[in-house]
């Protein structure tokens, strides 16, 4: 059964507009942005924060990055929509990208992972495969729990153990919540305007 997480906006007319995500044990997500009937557990809705500004990669090294990105997805079993939107948001698809705190490469491997994974981060191609490898292992450590995977790789798994689920890091509540969307945009995106229900 997939796991369901509801997403909330609004719109700049103040009119208010949910949607709900259901996604799936290998990450593919399916989109509703009509009257749902969810059968599941309730999922928190709250606004989509907005991304912070991420430099990106010229177009050429773009379009390379996100085919590694989409064959270590698929090598490993999981979206190649999911991957990308993590690529997307850790290092916006640059294979030279590097963090304050040393993460390097496209999905943006601390040195210690990437040692752990046998992996050198500045190839962008064992970059792309490592991140890869690194979340579907949080996948399986969070059995599919794909918003604690996320949470995982953004703030670490000891984070998420400790706080019994996504620690409430204003930082990796914005990053689950962009990475959510994205996917959401990429499966089904959403109307220019507001769907109105007659009475």
């Amino acid at each position: 059964m997939g796991l369901a997480v509801a997403l909330a906006s609004l719109a700049a007319t103040a009119d208010v507009r949910a949607g709900v995500l259901e996604i799936d044990d290998s990450g593919h997500v399916r989109r509703f942005d009509s009257p749902t009937q969810f059968l599941g557990s309730a999922a928190e809705a709250r606004p989509i924060a907005p991304s912070p500004k991420t430099a990106t990669a010229p177009p050429r090294d773009r379009r390379a990055a996100v085919a590694l990105v989409d064959a270590a997805a698929t090598r490993h079993g999981l979206s190649p929509e999911l991957l990308r939107s993590i690529a997307r948001r850790e290092s916006g698809l640059n294979p030279v990208a590097r963090s304050p705190k040393g993460a390097t490469g496209l999905m943006q491997l601390m040195p210690g992972t990437a040692r752990d994974l046998g992996v050198d981060a500045r190839d962008p191609a064992a970059n792309a495969d490592g991140g890869a490898r690194y979340f579907q292992a949080l996948l399986a450590r969070y059995d599919g729990d794909i918003v604690k995977a996320l949470a995982a790789y953004n703030a670490g798994p000891r984070a998420v153990d400790r706080h019994g689920g996504p620690p409430p890091y204003a930082e990796t509540r914005a990053y689950v919540d962009a990475i959510l969307e994205r996917m959401a945009q990429s499966v089904a995106p959403r109307p220019q305007s507001p769907v109105r229900i007659a009475p």
